[in-house]
């Protein structure tokens, strides 16, 4: 029998989702302004043209959007959002048509359903759901019937992705690594005093994992300091042919919630925090480690804050969430 860790007691159980869920408190932001189409809904799913830096509001919401992955189509998107009431118990799955704005509500229960990832024919969904004692790791087909459970672990597992026949996840602050159908899981990272609360919003350990498109790496974050309440969280990479992780950022800001580029050279990725300041500001990397650099138009004002990004299936723009801080304007 698996033992939960002792601090769930006094934790939000949510902790293991990642940097996606973190709020910060951001003193001082300026009022909104600029060209991004808001429509006085405070979230919202966008799409940035990398060529015109032109920016298009797919959809928004009063309520908080907190995860999306686009179908390999590009075509639809899954997301999860805050339905009917503030608890997470309201948290429900829904899918986008991007053409045609038509959405569909795939969840529609007392738990919480979140972190939709499609399947790389794009015939199912992955997501996380608290039905037991855990969360664990769910399936459903694209019309949000069958739902199944893929894997449970004992403990919380979370920050899901999936590439070929493989799915890689969180779980007890390691990263791990699966087959689509649940079956073989291992352990693929073991970081420094993983589990340990410090003073950072999570344990010490490695959270958000994404697999490169050809299925071969695996980048994710790891907390390296707990000087901020924020964490501390930098960029790692692992092969999976073998070999220690390697570090990509030694900013020790609060980063992650990666995408690939569909040639997997390059890294997408969030900057929530610099410190105890919010930024959430959007930068690339090559993955190698080197050419860092921010992409943000200069039409995103500077309380516009984005929570989470993904390249387009051909690489010319980046769908992303974002939240206008205080009302939009």
């Amino acid at each position: 029998m698996h033992h939960k860790d002792s601090n769930l007691s006094r934790k939000h159980p949510g902790y293991l989702i990642g940097l996606l869920l973190i709020l910060v408190s951001i003193p001082g932001c300026s009022e909104m302004k600029g060209t991004i189409p808001s429509d006085g809904e405070a979230w919202g799913i966008y799409y940035l043209d990398l060529v015109t830096s032109g920016v298009e509001k797919i959809y928004g919401s009063t309520q908080e959007i907190s995860e999306f992955d686009l179908d390999p189509s590009g075509e639809s998107l899954v997301f999860s959002q805050m339905t009917d009431g503030p608890g997470y118990e309201f948290s429900e799955i829904y899918r986008l048509s991007i053409s045609d704005r038509e959405m569909k509500r795939l969840t529609d229960n007392s738990f919480w359903d979140l972190y939709p990832v499609w399947s790389p024919d794009g015939t199912r969904i992955v997501f996380l759901s608290w039905r037991d004692e855990t969360l664990d790791i769910y399936q459903m087909d694209r019309e949000g019937i069958n739902q199944s459970l893929v894997y449970d672990s004992g403990f919380h597992d979370a920050d899901i992705d999936w590439v070929g026949e493989k799915i890689v996840f969180t779980s007890q602050s390691r990263i791990w690594i699966m087959d689509s159908d649940g079956s073989n899981p291992r352990q693929i990272t073991d970081p420094p005093r993983a589990g340990e609360w410090g003073q950072a919003n999570l344990p010490f350990g490695d959270y958000d994992p994404r697999l490169s498109p050809d299925g071969g790496k695996v980048v994710f974050s790891r907390l390296v300091s707990d000087e901020s309440t924020h964490g501390n969280y930098d960029l790692f990479l692992t092969d999976l042919a073998g070999g220690l992780p390697r570090n990509l950022t030694g900013t020790g800001y609060s980063q992650g919630l990666s995408s690939w580029s569909p040639s997997g050279k390059e890294i997408l990725f969030i900057v929530s925090a610099i410190g105890e300041q919010g930024v959430y500001d959007l930068y690339t990397i090559n993955d190698d480690g080197t050419g860092t650099s921010s992409i943000l138009p200069e039409i995103f004002p500077a309380g516009f804050l984005i929570h989470q990004a993904q390249y387009s299936p051909e690489g010319s723009g980046i769908y992303l969430i974002g939240q206008w801080w205080k009302d939009g304007n």
